[in-house]
């Protein structure tokens, strides 16, 4: 099984609109399209996607570049402050997949699948796409296959 855990692109500075709001520059675009190259031919079953505004963004760049035709799940538990343990508990039934999301929440989610709790979490620039494999969802026990930055 194979998780790739995308952070979005450059977004907006925080500023009259909610955070939830901040949309992708025209650098984060450019970041988001550049980085997508690092999964074509891969095999995703899904792209899930936080439901703020930067995500969605990110996650439509990445379906619409590769051509991948399922809808992406919009979904709660990939906003910046989740816990990375309830998002482990969603992909015990999935693999293959595509998690867009927000620091803290993906420096937070490399480090505890790869080493369990109480680890400092890893650094993922905008855009920045990590890939982790194992035989099956493990917490403390997913390789890191690596980090690329745009």
């Amino acid at each position: 099984m194979k998780v790739w855990v995308l952070r979005h692109g450059e977004a907006e500075p925080h500023g009259k609109r909610l955070d939830s709001e901040r949309a992708l520059t025209a650098h984060g675009r450019e970041e988001v399209l550049r980085i997508t190259a690092e999964l074509a031919g891969q095999p995703l079953t899904a792209i899930y996607a936080s439901p703020y505004l930067r995500a969605q963004q990110t996650a439509q760049l990445v379906r619409e570049t590769l051509g991948f035709e399922p809808e992406i799940r919009t979904v709660e538990w990939l906003t910046p402050e989740t816990d990375p343990d309830k998002v482990a508990e969603q992909l015990v039934s999935v693999s293959d997949v595509l998690l867009v999301s927000h620091n803290p929440l993906v420096g937070n989610l490399l480090s505890y699948l790869q080493h369990g709790a109480g680890f400092p979490p890893e650094k993922v620039s905008t855009a920045g796409l990590a890939e982790l494999e194992n035989n099956e969802l493990l917490i403390g026990s997913m390789k890191l296959n690596g980090i690329k930055h745009p």
